[in-house]
């Protein structure tokens, strides 16, 4: 059953390079973040700052 528009967060999957996937792991545990948080931290700070997502 899907998800309502209104949930508060939606499922991506994505192909990533083997390299690009361990040194995303290694920055989200730097981080001390799983690494979905990283990259949505990583996302949303990059949208935020090209004006695509507001501000918090």
């Amino acid at each position: 059953m899907p998800k309502s528009a209104t949930a508060k967060s939606a499922n991506l999957a994505l192909r990533l390079p083997p390299v690009i996937k361990a040194a995303l792991a290694k920055a989200a545990v730097a981080d001390r973040r799983t690494v979905s948080s990283y990259v949505e931290k990583v996302l949303a700070d990059d949208l935020e700052a090209k004006g695509f997502l507001p501000k918090n």
